[in-house]
């Protein structure tokens, strides 16, 4: 047995699978319009109402279910309960002087040529 013999086997299968599900996912809307032709219209509209119900009722469980997840994550959330240094002023590197606006503020004080118009070029 080759290589391009085991190869059709395999595809071959998979087409034979995908055919039959396509078969049966259309007989299945075939039995399902049939049906739906045979409700009257107040059936339908009836169903509709309670799918609608139903579906409100999921969303609204399931974003309880999120603001539960929601709250669990902050509340176990190590870097805000155990007090971290993020959040608070305890780094070394918080408490050190601004060096850098130390040094702009003594350079704008400097008395240079053009700030205080002395120099050689105004007398």
């Amino acid at each position: 047995m080759g290589l391009k013999d085991i190869l059709a086997k395999i595809s071959g299968g998979s087409s034979e699978k995908n055919e039959k599900f396509k078969e049966m996912e259309q007989e299945f809307m075939l039995r399902k319009k049939l049906e739906e032709k045979q409700k009257s219209s107040n059936e339908r509209e009836l169903e509709r109402y309670i799918k609608e119900q139903r579906e409100a009722r999921i969303k609204l469980e399931l974003q309880k279910f999120r603001d539960k997840q929601k709250k669990e994550t902050w509340k176990s959330n190590t870097m805000l309960t155990k007090g971290s240094p993020i959040l608070k002023n305890e780094r070394p590197i918080l408490q050190e002087p601004d060096v850098i606006g130390l040094m702009k503020h003594e350079h704008r004080n400097k008395s240079t040529m053009l700030n205080n118009r002395k120099g050689m070029f105004f007398k």
